[in-house]
């Protein structure tokens, strides 16, 4: 009925009664277990019944196959036997009948060989082939399917050719206009290299400067009714010394007295100045010298500005960026001196007139180093400015690597 009953069954093996006590300490049902044991072993036993019958099963096998094995090879043996004769009799090296065959047909020096037949019929088909090719791509009729690529080329050609030849005239006209442009600037930078020689020469001479000097004073001399003239290239008695003469009240008639200025650019020795001075006013018949520099590095050594010399000579710094205030100052100065001298200033007291000279000259001082503090004033702004510039770009420099940072940061979380 495929059931098995077993009654007062005892297993004696310590291995299965510790796996049914176990898994009924589980909570499983022995019953349950020990049936699915039994089932188990069954089908194991059974696995193993077969497995002995395969085992059986293959030794026969093997055993059969030994035997065909040693019969197909006494068989092959014979076979291999036969067809290496065989062979030997129809492709043999030196009597095969299929290498006497190709021998007779394919020999080097049979006359009928195959391969002098082809030879020959190809080299006919070539010429023919070469003679009809020729004839019909050399014709310039319709049959001829290179005509029309020959006409085309021909025509792109000569088209190319007349574009070249109109793009080389036009490329000749521009190199004649850009030659006569580059005459042109070789003229004009000559020209200009002759001007700047000009300008060199003046400039070491001192004539812009001068040319400076002569417009202030001539602004000054206008104002109190002075004639003022420029008088460095006119000969004057025994040379050319001085660059400005002042004739005082000289616009309503001979002047009363003469001022002669010269300016120079640069730094001269103190004994030769007062010499050019001397000589200046002697050439040019003059009451009155002044000796005009554009800045105070440029007076001669122990001078002082606006501090006369033998009561007929003065040192003043005109700077025309800074405008005339001192060289205002000079000419006042002189203006009263050459005055007093000829008797024309009654009432004027010298000892008043050198004090006010002296608290100009102190206020001069004074508004030059006011000039000084105000440019290094506006030179620190400039280089705070330049440093607060730098650090704004640091900061924003910082603060791009700061969003680079946060942005890796922030991709890094996404992509996780």
């Amino acid at each position: 009925m495929g059931r098995l009953i077993v009654e007062n069954l005892v297993v004696d093996d310590p291995a299965a009664a510790q796996v049914v006590q176990r898994r009924a300490e589980a909570g499983e049902d022995p019953v349950r277990l020990v049936t699915d044991a039994i089932e188990i072993g069954a089908r194991v036993l059974e696995r193993e019944q077969a497995g002995a019958g395969v085992e059986v099963l293959r030794a026969d096998m093997e055993k059969a196959s030994r035997e065909v094995e040693q019969r197909l090879g006494a068989t092959s043996e014979q076979v291999v036997t036969e067809l290496r004769t065989r062979l030997e009799e129809a492709f043999g090296p030196d009597s095969g009948h299929v290498t006497r065959v190709l021998h007779r047909h394919f020999g080097a020096e049979s006359t009928t060989a195959v391969q002098h037949q082809v030879r020959a019929a190809v080299a006919e088909l070539l010429a023919d082939s070469r003679e009809k090719l020729f004839k019909q791509f050399s014709s310039a009729e319709d049959s001829n399917p290179l005509a029309s690529f020959q006409k085309h080329a021909v025509a792109a050609i000569r088209q190319s050719s007349d574009q070249q030849h109109a793009h080389l005239r036009e490329m000749n006209g521009r190199i004649e206009q850009l030659q006569l442009e580059i005459q042109k600037l070789q003229l004009e930078r000559e020209k200009a290299l002759d001007v700047a020689a000009e300008h060199n020469r003046s400039t070491a001479k001192g004539r812009p400067y001068e040319e400076a000097v002569f417009e202030a004073i001539d602004a000054l001399a206008g104002g109190h009714g002075d004639d003022c003239d420029a008088v460095g290239d006119l000969q004057g008695v025994g040379g050319r010394k001085g660059d400005v003469l002042v004739g005082v009240d000289g616009c309503s008639g001979p002047p009363r007295a003469r001022i002669v200025f010269e300016a120079k650019n640069s730094q001269t020795a103190r004994n030769k100045a007062l010499a050019e001075l001397d000589n200046a006013m002697a050439q040019r018949d003059a009451d009155y010298a002044v000796w005009v520099v554009p800045s105070a590095d440029k007076l001669p050594a122990r001078t002082q500005e606006l501090r006369e010399i033998n009561g007929d000579k003065l040192f003043v710094v005109y700077d025309p960026e800074e405008g005339p205030l001192a060289l205002r100052m000079a000419y006042t100065l002189a203006r009263a001196r050459v005055l007093m001298a000829r008797g024309g200033s009654d009432g004027l007291d010298p000892a008043a007139l050198r004090a006010e000279v002296e608290r100009a000259v102190l206020a001069l001082e004074e508004g030059r180093r006011i000039r000084q503090q105000l440019t290094h004033a506006t030179n620190g702004i400039d280089a705070a400015r330049d440093i607060l510039d730098g650090m704004e770009r640091r900061v924003k420099g910082h603060l791009t690597e700061i969003d680079a940072l946060v942005a890796v940061a922030g991709g890094d979380d996404g992509g996780a």
